[in-house]
C-alpha cells in the first residue's frame, strides 16, 4: 500500500462483493477536434438535415441504423438509459423487423447490454466503446466538412474551429461597441488562463465564428502550478504579453501587493458593473486593501462527491463527519478488485497543502491564529497577532490522523494524486467517494469518459471532531496586468465585464458549467434547474455554509503553501513523524512571516 504508515489498529476494512467498474466501458474521450457539446449539436443538425428528405420522399424506407445510432449517442452523452422497446419505436421499423435488427447489432458488438440492478434480469442498451469511437470519428469529419463548406477554415487548422459554440454565442454575442473596438485595434486581446473546462469554454466562445473576436492562438492555458510561474514571468515584462490574466483566488494578495495588477475601481464605475449583484464573499476575493484588482469570473466549492447508486445498494448512509467518511470508505474499499474507498489530493506541494488547509477549516481552525468563525477578514490589514501559524495544534493533529486513515482506503497512488487524477478516479469508477471542486465535478455529468452520470450525490464538507461543515470557495479572478497600456487596459476590462455579465454567466450555467457568483444568476429558475451542482451550491450559500478563510489570500500564501505541502506529505509518506512534521511546518511558516516583516 503506497504511503501506508503501518500504524497498529488500522486495517483496510475491505468488504467483499464490492462491485467493480460497470461492465460496459465508458464512452471514448473526445479527440482533439470534437467536444461533447459539439457532438450534441452535430446530432441535432443531422436530424434536421434528414427531416426534409423523409418528408419530401415518402417512398424512402426508414433508416433504422441512422435513427438508432443518433438516439443512442445522444442518450449516452446525456447519461440517459435506453431500453430495447424505446429503440424499437425509434427505429421506425415494424416490431419483428426492428427486434431482428437490434439483435444483429448486439451480436455484432455494436450494442452492449448493461444490467439495471443487482438481479441482472433487466438491462438497458448502450453503444459499445468501438461503436462510440467510430461515431466520434464520423462527427469529427462532419464538423470539418461543415466548416469547410461555409468557408470557416481559410486560415485556421480544422481542430481550431469550434462547432459547439453556436448555441452559446447566438444568445450572448459580444455587445456591438465591444466588437467594433476589438475590430478597430487591429490586434486581438491575449489571455493567460487556467487549463480547466471553464476557460476552455471561454476560449471557444471568443473563437466562435459568430463573435470572431479572437483565435485559439490568443489563449494560453496552463495547469495551475505552471500558471503561477507564468504569471510571475509575464507580469514583470516591460512589454505586456497578455491583456487579461486569470488568478487563483488565494494569489490576489501576492500579485496586488507587488504592484503587478491594475486597480479596476475606475473601470468598474465607468462600465456600470454592479458589485452588489455578486455574492459578497465572492466579490471580496478580488479586493486588496480596499481596492478591487480582480473580477470573479467563476466560483467553485470543494465538496464531497459520493456514488449514490453504490451507497443505496449497500444501504450505507452518506457521511457527515471525518469518522463517517472513513467508515463509508472502508465499506467499499476492495483493492483486490481494483476498487477503493475515496480519492483526494495527496500529492506533494499545492495538492496536499490545499487538502490540509481545507480540513483544518472543517476542524474549526484557520492555519493562522485569526479569530475563528468570522465570515470576512481584512486580509490587507490583518494585525500581527492574527498572522502567527496555527499548524502545530490539536486541530493539525486531528487532520493528520484523518489523512492517515484515508490513505489506507485510497488508491495506491494517493500520494501522487492531484486535482485531475482524483476526478478521473471517480469519473471512471475506481472509487466510491471523491473530494473535488464543483467546477471540475461538472465533468461527472458531461464528460465523454464518465461512467457516473446521474449517479452522484454532492455532499457538504464532513465535519472534523471539533469543527463545522466549512465549504471553501475557490475559483478564479480575471485581472489586467499593470504593464498593459491604458487604452488596451480599458478594452481588456470591457471584455472582462462582458464575460462576467449575468447573460454570459447564465449561459455558462445552463451549458453545464456550475458558475454562479451573481445573485441574479443563482436565482434564475432555468439556471437552477440546469445542474444538480448549481442547486446544491445555492443551498450551501443560502444556509451560510460557504467561506473563504481556509486558504488565506495573503502575499505569503504561496510560500506557506509550499512549506505545508512538503512537511504534510513527509508525514503521510512516513518520511517524518506527525509530531516532527507539524513542528517543522509551524517553524517554516513562522520563519516566512518573520522574514517578510509581519511581526
Amino acid at each position: 500500500m503506497a504511503g501506508g504508515t503501518g500504524r497498529a489498529g488500522r486495517g483496510t476494512g475491505a468488504a467483499r462483493g464490492q462491485p467493480a467498474a460497470p461492465a460496459s466501458a465508458g464512452p471514448a474521450d473526445a479527440g482533439a477536434g470534437v467536444t461533447p457539446a459539439e457532438v450534441l449539436r452535430i446530432i441535432r443538425i443531422l436530424r434536421r438535415i434528414r427531416e426534409p428528405f423523409d418528408a419530401g420522399l415518402p417512398v424512402a424506407a426508414a433508416d433504422a441504423g441512422w435513427n438508432v445510432t443518433l438516439f443512442l449517442m445522444e442518450a449516452r452523452l446525456r447519461g440517459e438509459p435506453v431500453n430495447i422497446s424505446t429503440l424499437v419505436a425509434v427505429s421506425g421499423l415494424p416490431y419483428g423487423t426492428a427486434m431482428r435488427r437490434l439483435r444483429g447489432m448486439i451480436d455484432a458488438g455494436h450494442l452492449v447490454r448493461v444490467p439495471k440492478g443487482a438481479d441482472r434480469k433487466t438491462f438497458h442498451l448502450e453503444p459499445s466503446r468501438a461503436y462510440q469511437d467510430a461515431f466520434l470519428r464520423y462527427a469529427e469529419r462532419i464538423k470539418a466538412l461543415m466548416a469547410e463548406t461555409f468557408g470557416l477554415l481559410a486560415d485556421r487548422d480544422p481542430d481550431e474551429f469550434y462547432f459547439g459554440g453556436g448555441d452559446f454565442a447566438a444568445d450572448i454575442l459580444a455587445p456591438a461597441p465591444l466588437r467594433a473596438r476589438l475590430a478597430g485595434v487591429g490586434a486581438e486581446l491575449r489571455f493567460l488562463l487556467n487549463d480547466d473546462n471553464y476557460f476552455v469554454a471561454m476560449r471557444n466562445l471568443w473563437s466562435d465564428y459568430r463573435n470572431n473576436l479572437a483565435s485559439p492562438r490568443s489563449f494560453r492555458l496552463e495547469p495551475l502550478q505552471a500558471l503561477y510561474a507564468a504569471l510571475h514571468e509575464e507580469l514583470r515584462r516591460p512589454v505586456p504579453g497578455f491583456e487579461v490574466v486569470a488568478l487563483n483566488l488565494p494569489w490576489i494578495g501576492e500579485f496586488a501587493e507587488a504592484g503587478l495588477l491594475q486597480p479596476l475601481d475606475g473601470f468598474i464605475t465607468r462600465e456600470n458593473l454592479n458589485p452588489f449583484d455578486f455574492l459578497p464573499a465572492v466579490w471580496s476575493t478580488g479586493t486588496w486593501n480596499e481596492r478591487q484588482y480582480g473580477i470573479p469570473i467563476y466560483c467553485t466549492v470543494e465538496v464531497l462527491a459520493a456514488r449514490r447508486d453504490l451507497f443505496a445498494e449497500r444501504n450505507v448512509p452518506f457521511p457527515r463527519s471525518f469518522d463517517e467518511v472513513v467508515a463509508a470508505a472502508r465499506a467499499f474499499h476492495d483493492p483486490a478488485r481494483g476498487f477503493h474507498g475515496i480519492a483526494w489530493n495527496g500529492a506533494a506541494g499545492m495538492p496536499v497543502a490545499s487538502t490540509f488547509m481545507i480540513l483544518m477549516g472543517c476542524c474549526g481552525a484557520p492555519i493562522f491564529t485569526m479569530p475563528r468563525f468570522r465570515r470576512y477578514y481584512p486580509w490587507g490589514s490583518m494585525p500581527a497577532e492574527h498572522l502567527r501559524p496555527n499548524v502545530d495544534s490539536p486541530e493539525g493533529r486531528m487532520v493528520l490522523d484523518y489523512l492517515h486513515r484515508l490513505v489506507e482506503v485510497s488508491p495506491p497512488d494517493i500520494l501522487e494524486m492531484d486535482w485531475n487524477r482524483r476526478i478521473r478516479a471517480f469519473m471512471t469508477g475506481e472509487v466510491a467517494m471523491c473530494y473535488c471542486w464543483s467546477m471540475r465535478a461538472a465533468r461527472f455529468e458531461f464528460d465523454f469518459g464518465s461512467v457516473v452520470k446521474r449517479k452522484v450525490a454532492y455532499l457538504p464538507q464532513p465535519k472534523g471532531p471539533t469543527g463545522l461543515s466549512a465549504n471553501p470557495i475557490g475559483g478564479f479572478l480575471l485581472a489586467v496586468p499593470a504593464n498593459v497600456p491604458r487604452e488596451r487596459a480599458e478594452l481588456a476590462f470591457q471584455s472582462i465585464a462582458w464575460m462576467a455579465s449575468p447573460e454570459s454567466m447564465k449561459k455558462h450555467v445552463t451549458s453545464g458549467l456550475p458558475v454562479a457568483p451573481r445573485f441574479s444568476v443563482a436565482a434564475d429558475p432555468e439556471a437552477a434547474a440546469s445542474s444538480p451542482i448549481v442547486r446544491f451550491l445555492d443551498g450551501l450559500a443560502q444556509r451560510g455554509m460557504l467561506c473563504t478563510w481556509q486558504r488565506p489570500p495573503l502575499p505569503e500564501y504561496s510560500a506557506v503553501e509550499a512549506a505545508l505541502g512538503h512537511h504534510i506529505h513527509a508525514a503521510l509518506s512516513g518520511a517524518a513523524s506527525d509530531t516532527r512534521a507539524l513542528a517543522a511546518a509551524q517553524q517554516a511558516i513562522d520563519r516566512i512571516m518573520r522574514e517578510r516583516g509581519r511581526y
